[in-house]
C-alpha cells in the first residue's frame, strides 16, 4: 500500500512539472485604431484598466484609451502644442 501511495505522489509530481513547464499560448488581440494615414504610434502606457495610446497624426497628437478587456475604444485625448 505504501507504495502506491509514493508511486501516485511521484506520478503526481512528474505531471505538475510537465504541465508548468509547456509554454502558455498567450492572447493576441489584433485591433485597428481607424486612424489616417501617417498616423504612427509614437508610445503605449498601460494599466490593468486601461490602455494609452500616442498616435502621432499630421493635424496633431492624441492619446487613445483602449479597454485591454474588450479592446474597445473608451476615449480620446487631443493634445495641443
Amino acid at each position: 500500500m505504501g507504495v502506491l501511495i509514493v508511486a501516485g505522489t511521484v506520478a503526481l509530481a512528474v505531471l505538475l512539472v510537465q504541465r508548468l513547464g509547456e509554454p502558455q499560448a498567450g492572447r493576441q488581440a489584433a485591433a485597428s485604431l481607424g486612424e489616417p494615414d501617417g498616423a504612427r504610434i509614437a508610445g503605449i502606457a498601460g494599466t490593468d484598466r486601461t490602455l494609452a495610446i500616442w498616435v502621432v497624426r499630421p493635424d496633431g497628437d492624441r492619446v487613445i484609451l483602449v479597454d485591454p478587456a474588450s479592446g474597445r475604444r473608451t476615449g480620446e485625448v487631443r493634445l495641443r502644442d
